[in-house]
């Protein structure tokens, strides 16, 4: 437990359940770090939220689920912001810096059925909902049999959408499902072999302004450092292939030691065509390898894949 002179910490966060389940987890990493400190929460709406009846590839990607809350970090109304890092885009707006991450939960993906049956018993018959271009590659990727239909909402709603029969079964992060204590409707954890995860899926992200130092301090304190170095690595290869979060991109990495193995994904949306390639370096190597990883992937098609979505 540390004293520091700032008394009081507000913390700029979505307002759905997920979104302030993670912006308490920062809060309570703050409140044990810093015991004499007032820490707030303050919930703000953003455009993401509010566009439900369109699909996300369709609204445009850029910080579509971020902008608000970092107009409020910008003019002084919260003090860091806290998002699921894979919302949150690569560029990030000037003034603007990631602060840290928390420490790292469930990467994998999940699928939720209405009746239990897992990956390998679902039929041309099935509908699967999914709001993700990524998923939605893989998926035909693995049986290009298989119906996806768009599905928005947060957990809940996306749950009661496939209780009242929008879809048989969908895919979702873990990670949510897990923090919401909605273990016991996974079906299935996907395999990273067959549904590679979303760059920085699972990690919290503390974005702050690049000229406090206090709180960068402050965020330093509670960010996890492997966290901070898997995902930042994943986040170079993003940016190198210019993906947002609504294009077939994925990028994966695994610590072993003082080794990293990342492996970076590019697919049509069809699944058709999907690229994947790994590397392993050691960690200090993780961001330029990562860079070369996206080169590589775009010099043996990725471009031309990609030519074709945007």
């Amino acid at each position: 437990m540390r004293n520091m002179a700032k008394n009081k910490i507000n913390i700029g966060t979505r307002s759905s359940q997920l979104a302030m389940w993670q912006a308490e987890a920062v809060k309570k990493a703050l409140l044990e770090t810093f015991q004499n400190t007032q820490v707030e929460i303050v919930p703000i709406n953003t455009k993401g939220d509010a566009v439900l009846d369109v699909a996300l590839s369709k609204i445009g990607d850029k910080g579509l689920f971020t902008k608000e809350i970092e107009n409020a970090l910008l003019d002084g109304r919260v003090d860091v912001a806290v998002h699921s890092l894979k919302d949150l885009p690569t560029l990030l707006p000037e003034g603007l810096t990631l602060g840290g991450v928390l420490p790292r939960g469930e990467v994998r993906d999940v699928l939720v059925s209405r009746d239990g049956r897992g990956l390998n018993e679902l039929t041309s018959a099935d509908k699967i909902g999914t709001s993700s271009l990524r998923r939605q590659a893989q998926l035909l990727h693995f049986n290009p049999e298989l119906q996806v239909v768009d599905i928005r909402g947060n957990v809940n709603t996306r749950l009661r959408k496939m209780e009242e029969g929008h879809c048989d079964a969908m895919i979702m992060a873990g990670a949510g499902f897990i923090r919401l204590g909605l273990e016991e409707r996974i079906t299935e954890f996907f395999p990273v072999e067959v549904m590679l995860p979303a760059v920085s899926q699972g990690a919290v992200a503390m974005e702050i302004r690049d000229n406090d130092p206090e709180m960068t301090e402050i965020i330093t304190q509670i960010t996890d450092p492997k966290s901070l170095l898997t995902t930042s690595a994943e986040r170079v290869f993003l940016k190198t292939i210019e993906g947002g979060c609504q294009v077939p991109v994925a990028c994966y990495s695994e610590v072993d030691g003082e080794k990293i193995t990342l492996t970076g994904l590019v697919a049509s949306v069809d699944g058709s065509q999907l690229l994947k390639e790994s590397v392993t370096c050691s960690l200090e190597h993780a961001n330029a390898n990562a860079r070369e990883l996206g080169q590589k992937l775009l010099l043996a098609g990725g471009r031309e894949i990609l030519g074709q979505i945007r």
